[in-house]
Order: structure tokens, then sequence, then C-alpha cells
């Protein structure tokens, strides 16, 4: 074995399916193989170092791939595991997903998309491990250490979804743009926006999709319209990066990890309360995910993407102007038609 390379554990009861993943995947990773959920499970009480990621496949004999899931999530020592199912055509995807796995594949097998969702994923948890050696080793240095790998980590999903080109950047930009107008115009809001540090939440912005980095490539990066199923699935993207940024450290000490959890979990929520994922509305919903929630949509607006046009400038703020007080919180959303001009300076530097 390669102590070198990093390790992939695959669970799967065909010998077939087992000998065509060590194909795909010898040349990058050392390969551990089980039959089924208990013997894997005994494979991974044994390893050390434990594997980086599990390919689990769904149905086998003795145990199957949900009950060693179940197992894996209430054991401290596996809960942190990430787990890629390998899926059949009657198995539901979103329900896996949901359950709490990173992503699936389907079978029969196409080694680019195999390779490709392993290399995601453990480079995720790469971060994951490192960001936390550093903070238990460097506490000195945790604030600009956490800064940096949380900005690599947004530049991860950034490289993955191919329409985003600045969209981190930009998005960050309107979000500081908005905070400081709130706070100078002595808004409603600008003390609890003092409180909650205008510069933590705008670097905080950088991580609001990095739940899509357990979005299958199939669905992220799509041309057309999304089937109902698929989309349930891209919604998922904000319960994965509230979990996500919950590895990354105790977000009730650290007030930019909380930023980073209540944006990636609340910005697709409304106003109304017609989002996802909790249907919350008005003040129910986090301060800085209101924020997010209009940066993002302007940015989408105004910024071509893989499945539509950029729209105009003055149609766009029509469109957010509408969804006053439906879509978006109304005292943000009167923030941004007065600093619109900024707004329109920001993504035409950063195209």
């Amino acid at each position: 074995m390669d102590n070198k390379k990093q390790t992939v554990l695959v669970v799967d009861d065909i010998d077939l399916n087992v000998m065509i993943l060590e194909e795909i995947l010898k040349d990058e990773y050392n390969i551990i193989t089980a039959t089924n959920g208990k013997e894997a499970l005994q494979v991974l009480r044994n390893a050390n170092p434990l594997p980086k990621i599990i390919l689990l496949d769904v149905l086998m004999p003795e145990m199957t791939g949900r009950q060693m899931f179940e197992i894996m999530k209430n054991d401290k020592a596996l809960m942190r595991l990430p787990v890629i199912f390998i899926t059949a055509e009657n198995d539901s995807e979103s329900e896996l997903l949901a359950a709490g796995a990173v992503d699936f594949i389907n079978k029969p097998f196409l080694p680019e998309i195999v390779k490709l969702r392993v290399r995601n994923q453990i480079e995720l948890k790469n971060y994951s491990d490192s960001l936390e050696q550093m903070v238990a080793e460097k506490t000195a240095e945790a604030t600009n250490t956490l800064d940096n790998a949380l900005q690599g980590l947004a530049n991860v999903i950034e490289h993955r979804d191919l329409e985003s080109g600045e969209h981190v950047k930009r998005t960050q930009l309107y979000m500081k743009t908005l905070t400081y107008y709130l706070v100078a115009s002595n808004s409603v809001y600008a003390e609890e926006l003092m409180k909650l540090k205008p510069d933590i939440i705008m670097k905080s912005m950088a991580l609001h999709d990095v739940g899509k980095i357990a979005i299958p490539d199939r669905i992220l990066l799509k041309p057309g319209k999304l089937t109902a199923e698929e989309y349930e699935i891209m919604k998922t993207h904000t319960t994965r990066g509230k979990e996500i940024i919950g590895e990354l450290g105790d977000v009730n000490s650290s007030l930019y990890l909380k930023h980073c959890e209540n944006i990636c979990y609340g910005h697709h929520e409304r106003w109304d309360g017609n989002g996802y994922p909790q249907r919350l509305k008005e003040l129910e919903i986090p301060l800085v995910a209101r924020l997010a929630s209009l940066a993002d949509v302007y940015d989408a607006l105004v910024c071509a993407r893989v499945y539509k046009a950029a729209i105009p400038y003055d149609e766009s703020i029509e469109i957010i102007y509408d969804g006053r007080e439906t879509q978006f919180d109304p005292v943000i959303t009167d923030a941004l038609i007065s600093v619109q001009d900024q707004f329109r300076e920001i993504s035409e530097e950063y195209k």
C-alpha cells in the first residue's frame, strides 16, 4: 500500500462492482474493500488511519448500506466520514442526500464522474481536517488561518460551479455595500449590524453556496430547467452547507462561523414564509441571511448563467422591487435601491 496515497473504502457485495471501482480509482488512491456493512464496520475499527471517504452500496446481505450509515452517524469516531452511496435506478437519491450522504454514484459507473465526485469530497474532507488541526494547534493564529481556509473552500465551490465566475467576490462586495449603507443611514438595523460586525458579515458571505459541493454534477451543471426531483436535491445545498460549516468548528463560539451557518441555511428563505428549507418568515430569518438573499438574487439576475442570459440592470432592479415584502425584507430592498449604482459598478468590475 502506498502510504502517500489517501484511502478509499469500497463496500459492495458484487465483486464486479468492486473490481470496476478499484480499476477507476487505483491510480490515485489506496483502495480497501468490504462486502457488506458489518464487515465494513470491522474494517473501519481496525483502520489506522481511517479512509478519507466511503463508497457504500445501498443493498447488501447481513447489513445494508443504510443500516451501516445509521450506525456511523451515532459513532463519534465515524460520524464525520463522508459517504457516497452507490445507487441503482430504484434508489431514492433525494432520500439518501437528506439522510446525510455527501453524494451518490449511479450504476453503471462512468469513470470520470466517479473520479470527480470522489476527488471533490476528499478535497472538502481535507479542508475540514486541516482546519480542525490548525485551530487545535495554533489557537493564537486561528482567526487569520480560518479566514484563508474558508476563502479556499469558497474557491473550491467557485471552481466546480462553472458559471459562477466572480460570483463569490461580487456577492461579498454587495453585502459590504448594503451593510455599511444600513449602518451609515441609521436604519432600524444599524445597531444590530454593528453588533454583528459588518466586516465579518462580508467575509462570511464567501461560503453561502458551500453546500453545492454535495450536489451532483448532472444537476449543478445542467443547462436546462431542473425536474421536480432535481430541484429538491438542489435545495439540499442549504442543509448540507449548514452541516459543513458545523464541521469546521463550534458555531456558537465563533461569530464568523455563526454568520456562515445562518447564511448557508437561510439565504433561500423568503420574507413571506414561502422559502426553504425552514419556511421562516420576516424577522424569524436571521438578518445576515436576509442580506445574503438579496445580494445573491441580484447577482443571479444581472449575470449570465449556463441556463439564462443576463437581465438588464434596470429590469433587475424592478424585479427585486416587485419582491419587496414578499421575497425580500422591505428595509433591505429600499437600501439596495439607494445603492444600486454601486451594485452596478461592482458587477461590471468583477465579471
